[in-house]
Order: structure tokens, then C-alpha cells, then sequence
């Protein structure tokens, strides 16, 4: 990594920021975060929309992709924004490591659509994914931030339910403590620049408004999370939201998972996003999609 990247990139996430206040629109956030995370190169990957249960998800596959694998994509953004487009390079990326063919979700956003939304929606593509002739053991599970938060809930839901759980799940800086307890939200405020107490706060309420922070679907930090698959988590050193990683995958090595930390110094909440101009961001996604492939057999 160049500092110049890394100060690059800050610096468009700065001016998006710049422009929010609190009067601004959640439409206007939503669109400006999409521009942000969207204007990417395509790695050569092909996509095809679907529906499932009136959701809309997209097929993402790089030209390597295997048609006989699957993972299941959960975007982040607070439960309240993102989409396929914000995230479709970081799909098309990883989709190119794991050799495997991506389902991306537009997953129902709160406030308009709050909890459990998200995690029904999220349960019903994967029920929608064994439904296509796929095995467990052909799938995987990954997302970013709330995504991860989500991949995890989900998880744990499907184990409750006694659905298989598919064989591994990679994990980018989750949000698995809605009451955002975590020691680095402090520490690290001045070193984020895109994730703030203040954020994540206002985000948690528009999601779970009934204000049980603390519902292990909401927050998996809460869950029991023995019986999970292999887990590779990858978080950046300067984020807020570092301790979630920290907590959680000392949480689910004490229940006996398989869960592989790694900690990326230096960089910011969901690095991954600017893998087209950010060297660790491809890097963290050539290792999450080998881990993936490596699970996938």
C-alpha cells in the first residue's frame, strides 16, 4: 500500500460525508453511497438478475466461477443503506478468488422494512439456494459489516431450525453489537473516517426499533454460536468497530468453531470496498476467496 491510496480513498469518503447533515434524505444517503462504492471496473464478471420471494438478488460470476458452488453475498451499510450496485466489484472480486459463482442479495432495508426483514429475507435465499440442487457443503456464506452481523444471525438461525449450514462463512468488519459497546468505538473515533458512535446508534434504532439491542439475531455477539462452520474474519486496524471482530471471534473460538482473525494494519472500515485502488483490499479478497475455495473442495 501506497499512503497515497490510503489517503485517496479517505478523501472521497470525506467529501460523500461532507455533503450529509441531518436534514438530508435518506434517498439522497442512499444514492451518494452507492455512487461512492459503485464507479468500479468490471473484472470480467457476468450477472444475472433473479427474484426470490420478491426480492430482488443477482447472479455474479467471474469468468473462473464454478457452477456447481455458491456463496451468498449480504452487503453492509447499517441495515439502512447499500445495494447490489455498491457492492457488485467487491462480488465480482470475490467471485474470482473462490471460483465460485456469487448471489448477491437486495436484501429489505430498515427503517421502512426493520427487523427481521433483513434476516427473513437472507434465510429465504439460502432456503432458495438448496432449492437450486445445491448441497450444503457447495455453499458458503459472507458480507460486510451489517452483512456480517447478518451472515452470522443467519447462521445461528439456520442451526435453530436445523437447516445445514453451508460450509465455511467470511466475514469483513461485522457489526455484531448493536448497543456498540465495543472499547474501539471510543479509541478509534479519531482514526475512522467513515464509522461513528453517532452512526452506528441511529442505524440500530431505525433496524430494531423496539430497542432490544441486545436480540442474539440482531446482535450475534449475543448468540450461541456453537455448531457454526470455519470463520475467516478480516477487520481493519484504525476501525470503531474493531472489538466487534475481536469479541466475536473470541466468542465462537471458546465455543469450539473454527474462526481464523486476521487484523489488516492501518486500514479502514471495509477496505475491501476500494480493491480496485487500495492494494489491501484486493489482497484481503484474493485471501477470503481462497479460504472459501478451500472449504468449497
Amino acid at each position: 500500500m501506497s499512503q497515497q491510496q490510503l489517503d485517496s480513498v479517505i478523501g472521497e469518503i470525506a467529501a460523500m460525508l461532507r455533503g450529509w447533515g441531518a436534514e438530508t434524505p435518506l434517498g439522497d444517503i442512499r444514492r451518494d453511497a452507492d455512487r461512492l462504492f459503485s464507479a468500479r471496473p468490471s473484472v470480467g464478471a457476468s450477472a444475472q438478475p433473479v427474484r426470490i420471494g420478491g426480492i430482488d438478488a443477482e447472479w455474479i460470476a467471474a469468468p473462473a466461477a464454478r457452477s456447481d458452488r455458491a456463496v451468498l453475498y449480504l452487503h453492509g451499510g447499517g441495515y439502512s443503506i447499500g445495494s447490489i450496485d455498491s457492492h457488485r466489484d467487491l462480488c465480482e472480486r470475490l467471485s474470482r478468488a473462490a471460483k465460485a459463482r456469487v448471489l448477491a442479495l437486495a436484501y429489505r432495508l430498515a427503517p421502512e422494512h426493520p427487523f427481521p426483514a433483513a434476516l427473513d429475507d437472507a434465510l429465504a435465499a439460502y432456503r432458495w439456494l438448496l432449492g437450486q440442487g445445491l448441497a450444503p457443503t457447495q455453499l458458503a456464506i459472507a458480507g460486510d459489516s451489517a452483512g456480517g452481523g447478518l451472515s452470522l444471525a443467519t447462521l445461528v438461525s439456520l442451526r435453530r431450525e436445523g437447516i445445514p449450514l453451508p460450509a465455511c462463512a467470511a466475514l469483513m468488519s461485522p457489526w455484531v453489537d448493536l448497543e456498540c459497546t465495543g472499547e474501539s468505538m471510543t479509541s478509534r473515533a479519531a482514526t475512522d473516517p467513515l464509522v461513528s458512535k453517532a452512526m452506528t446508534g441511529g442505524m440500530a434504532a431505525a433496524y430494531l426499533p423496539s430497542g432490544d439491542l441486545r436480540n442474539p439475531l440482531a446482535s450475534p455477539l449475543h448468540a450461541a454460536l456453537d455448531g457454526l462452520p470455519p470463520l475467516l474474519i478480516h477487520v481493519g486496524s484504525r476501525e470503531t468497530l474493531l472489538d466487534d471482530s475481536t469479541r466475536i471471534a473470541a466468542k465462537a473460538r471458546a465455543a469450539g468453531v473454527d474462526v481464523r482473525l486476521k487484523q489488516w494494519e492501518g486500514m479502514i472500515h471495509v477496505f475491501q470496498l476500494f480493491a480496485d485502488r487500495l492494494d489491501e483490499g484486493e489482497a484481503s479478497l484474493g485471501e477470503l476467496g481462497a479460504f472459501i475455495d478451500e472449504h468449497l473442495g
